[in-house]
């Protein structure tokens, strides 16, 4: 072998090196993040804080009573993958043959209930290789008709402390710009901003600005997204939120700034730290009136075996 040669596969083994150790985010094994905290059998992860003493928390937060609906109108035409569907069949279902001329009027819902519109992620939505939260296997809890563990009907009405982290206002422009990674530095400087921590159990709703496009330039919402990244989701999922949300699709970067690795921030929530995630939030108003702390009130559908719930999400302050 000449020399040249040897050097030329050096070099192509150094950049096949520098190749691989650039991967941003590498998933933990499962001897590092299961059982969960919980125990090896728990399949409600951070659904687990959920208790009286939340719920009287976020009660303290009421002063006016005034309510803000964070869920978007479902139809046909919001922004989706294009392998989901949302589409309304009308059923007339009694004619006027009564003496009071009583009709009746239904619809057939046909829609992949669980990912489309305001959406709440469950724990079977996303996995590590054939691994789930608290490394159940897909191979062993999957079925045809939804899955035996980790199904949407072991989540519980979650009534707790919201915090509004508005990264949009900290920049000081109405919406982040395509593909922004929001980092720890910006969460912290945004709860700064605002006067705010945060608490164990909160409910951590990130404001892009990004929901001004729902419905006006779905093509562009659904392509790509400002959000968090890995650094940022992992120091969220160290102060022990019972979800974190955003008025995004993904509440993650997209695409990743690595172009190795595919929205990371569902596993680091899903399936390492079992935080749920809760995407395309209506946060116009909360925002637009600087609400940055409120009760707020979400229940998923208990769709058994499902891995996740079309939502409506109520802020009460």
């Amino acid at each position: 072998m000449t020399i040249r040669n040897l050097v030329l596969m050096s070099l192509a083994y150094l950049a096949a090196s520098a190749t691989a150790k650039a991967q941003s985010w590498q998933p933990p094994a499962d001897s590092a993040r299961c059982p969960s905290p919980w125990g090896a059998d728990d399949e409600r992860g951070s659904g687990n804080l959920q208790g009286p003493e939340l719920v009287l928390r976020a009660a303290r937060l009421i002063r006016t009573g005034e309510t803000f609906e964070l869920g978007q109108v479902l139809s046909e035409n919001i922004p989706m993958n294009p392998i989901r569907q949302f589409t309304v069949q009308t059923k007339r279902t009694a004619p006027f043959a009564s003496s009071n001329r009583r009709g009746s009027n239904e619809e057939l819902v046909i829609s992949e209930l669980g990912q489309v519109g305001t959406q709440f992620d469950g724990f079977a939505h996303q996995s590590i290789g054939d691994s789930l939260y608290n490394c159940f296997r897909i191979s062993e809890v999957a079925t045809r008709t939804g899955f035996t563990r980790l199904g949407m009907e072991n989540v519980a009405s979650i009534v707790t402390r919201g915090v509004l982290v508005d990264v949009a206002a900290l920049k000081n422009v109405g919406m982040l710009p395509d593909t922004y990674e929001i980092t720890v530095d910006d969460l912290q400087q945004a709860l700064s901003r605002q006067n705010i921590d945060l608490q164990r159990g909160d409910a951590i709703i990130i404001h892009t600005g990004w929901g001004q496009l729902w419905g006006t330039d779905n093509a562009r919402f659904q392509n790509t997204n400002p959000g968090i990244g890995v650094a940022a989701a992992e120091w969220l999922a160290a102060q022990e939120p019972i979800l974190v949300g955003a008025d995004t699709s993904p509440v993650e970067v997209r695409p990743n700034p690595d172009p190795q690795i595919s929205l990371p921030v569902h596993q680091i929530m899903l399936a390492v730290n079992g935080v749920h995630l809760l995407e395309n939030l209506k946060l116009d108003e909360l925002a637009a009136e600087r609400v940055y702390e409120f009760a707020l009130v979400v229940q998923p559908l208990k769709i058994e075996g499902g891995t996740g719930s079309t939502v409506a999400p109520t802020a009460i302050r």
